[in-house]
């Protein structure tokens, strides 16, 4: 088989099975008796029958081999048998978002050769049968290349609704920096707009929006990424001064881009407030935008099934309907974002721009300030409002959902949460008693660097030692799934008690495929999260001329995409260190794990 066609192969068997499935089948009640139950199958030339119950649930199936094989031993104790008395049950089947590749494993787990599928309401709704599925592979195989093979046109679907979503997201500051008059501010925000809605409509027509194997999804993070950073850097362009060549002034541009995208917030602008102000709401916009993409898109491609199931209501099986998604998103966040903004407002900061400017950096767990002294001069009253603005964007997306949903979390997820305010507030406690900072300013930075936010005042202060590593391991650890943070993610630490299952046989064996799968996930980024940061560390300790200690709290800072680290570049650093930085911190938002499947998709 040549490489296109094992490609294309790869490919179908990540389809869905309803057009695949076939709709002609058979429902009966489990008290149709079997003599009638004879008659309609051969009436209707078929040889299975899927069984009901009272409340018309599938429960059972019969084929004619069950009626030969066991009417004998039936009849014996009942007069008038019927299908429960031959049915197998437990019913085997599957959704209807479930993938023919998926289909066949659960067929060759279960010694069958057909599986009907089920509905979100448990209703049939179809049958696929083994040989459909072959001959669909068939198919494949036989299939002559195209320009672009169908994995490459999958992953082009998805980019182009990525950058379509962000294009219209754009809409908002073009609209505010039009609405203040700043022409130059529009010009670029606008051109930005009009060239992802283009080429998101681009790659939408050429390409085909279907699922996605976990290397494919990984390159779709790291592409949509870089090309929202590529975009975001054209309004930087028209605003910020030349600094030298033509490469600097591009490379200092999209170093602030990517910053904002990858919700870091490391950035070379010391002044925002010299800036126009609707593109200093524009930086901080671009944190939302990114933060927003960022769930959608972890979501597709590196959390477990059983985090999946939870988002029930518009997500079912492993595939996701994407415009319901993002737009849940996009609604609950700009909910919250109006609610901190207006509190902003009332309690502190009259500049309704700069209200909203913050708490998107909040909410995205940013790093973004509309100018460089606010926090100096916040009120305790708006430095609470800006750590619960951190908080809750540090929360899994499902709190929110279920949140909005008026429906309680589930025990599992209120585990996650409870998990994250007892590492919280261990870490307040000890930046408390050994920071040597005052209380409040302790559990600012507690919750700044656990939210990986980063924001932080101009002037940080020297912490020492004990404070250094605090801070870290809260910023390794992060926030909790699906949620704007980075880090490796509270969920992952709770599944830390399932490892040695992995090295015992015995232990090994009782997991499922997906289980195995989620725990050597969360080994290998409870190895790769420190071992990047160790060798960031050693790159960054020369250049900076800073002892290992402040370096490897900066590589921290960068991996984890906090953005707790001011100064650790400025117009006058090398370009290349720019560049490097601006990689690790995508390498940081795509948790690492994404280059691994990438160039190592065995691990997938």
């Amino acid at each position: 088989m040549s490489l296109d066609s094992e490609r294309s192969v790869s490919y179908v068997l990540t389809k869905h099975v309803s057009p695949y499935m076939s709709k002609d089948f058979i429902l009966l009640d489990q008290h149709t008796l079997i003599s009638d139950s004879v008659r309609i199958l051969r009436d209707t030339q078929r040889d299975d029958i899927i069984v009901i119950d009272d409340n018309h649930l599938p429960i059972g199936i019969v084929t004619d081999e069950d009626i030969i094989n066991k009417m004998s031993e039936v009849t014996t104790h009942e007069k008038y048998p019927s299908l429960k008395d031959v049915m197998s049950s437990p019913l085997v089947a599957i959704r209807e978002k479930t993938t023919l590749q998926e289909a066949l494993h659960k067929m060759r787990d279960s010694k069958i050769r057909k599986l009907p599928v089920l509905s979100k309401k448990n209703e049939v709704v179809g049958i696929i049968f083994q040989g459909t599925i072959a001959n669909v592979i068939r198919d494949a195989a036989a299939t002559s290349p195209h320009l672009f093979s169908p994995p490459v046109k999958a992953i082009l679907g998805n980019l182009g609704f990525v950058l379509q979503f962000a294009g219209v997201l754009f809409l908002v500051p073009a609209i505010v920096s039009t609405i203040l008059g700043e022409t130059v501010v529009a010009a670029g925000i606008y051109l930005s707009t009009v060239l992802l809605l283009v080429i998101g409509f681009c790659l939408n027509v050429y390409g085909e929006k279907s699922s996605l194997n976990i290397q494919q999804a990984s390159i779709l993070v790291i592409s949509s990424l870089l090309i929202l950073s590529l975009f975001g850097t054209i309004p930087y362009l028209y605003v910020l001064p030349s600094q030298g060549s033509a490469t600097d002034t591009f490379i200092n541009a999209f170093f602030s881009s990517v910053g904002g995208f990858t919700t870091s917030g490391l950035t070379l602008i010391d002044n925002p407030e010299n800036l126009p102000q609707s593109f200093t709401f524009y930086r901080s916009f671009t944190q939302l935008v990114g933060g927003m993409s960022f769930i959608y898109l972890v979501i597709t491609a590196f959390y477990p099934e059983s985090k999946i199931q939870s988002l029930r209501g518009f997500i079912s099986g492993r595939s996701l309907h994407m415009r319901e998604l993002f737009g849940t998103i996009t609604i609950i966040f700009s909910i919250y974002v109006v609610i901190i903004a207006f509190l902003f407002y009332i309690f502190g900061e009259k500049d309704i721009l700069n209200n909203f400017s913050l708490a998107i950096s909040g909410i995205a767990t940013g790093g973004f300030v509309p100018t460089s002294t606010m926090l100096e001069n916040f009120q305790w009253e708006e430095q609470m409002i800006l750590m619960g603005a951190m908080i809750f964007g540090a929360f899994p997306f499902t709190f929110h959902y279920t949140f909005v949903r008026k429906k309680f979390i589930s025990p599992k997820l209120g585990k996650e949460v409870l998990t994250y305010f007892i590492i919280l507030g261990t870490g307040m406690i000890l930046i408390i008693g050994l920071s040597g900072l005052d209380p409040l300013a302790s559990v600012f930075y507690s919750v700044s660097a656990s939210t990986t936010s980063g924001l932080h005042p101009q002037n940080m202060p020297d912490f020492n030692s004990a404070t250094h590593v605090i801070l870290i391991v809260l910023m390794i650890i992060g926030g909790c799934g699906f949620s704007t943070a980075g880090g490796i993610k509270v969920f992952r630490l709770l599944q830390i008690k399932d490892f040695k299952k992995i090295f015992n046989k015995i232990s090994r064996s009782e997991l499922s495929p997906e289980r195995k799968k989620d725990l050597i996930q969360t080994m290998i980024i409870l190895l790769a999260f420190p071992g990047t940061i160790f060798v960031t560390a050693v790159y960054l300790e020369p250049i900076e001329n800073v002892g290992f200690e402040t370096s490897f709290f900066h590589a921290t800072s960068i991996i984890t995409t906090t953005g707790m680290s001011p100064n650790i570049v400025n117009f006058e650093t090398d370009n290349s260190i720019k560049l490097v930085i601006s990689f690790l911190m995508i390498l940081g938002r795509m948790e690492i794990l994404g280059i691994v499947y990438i160039f190592m998709p065995k691990f997938s």
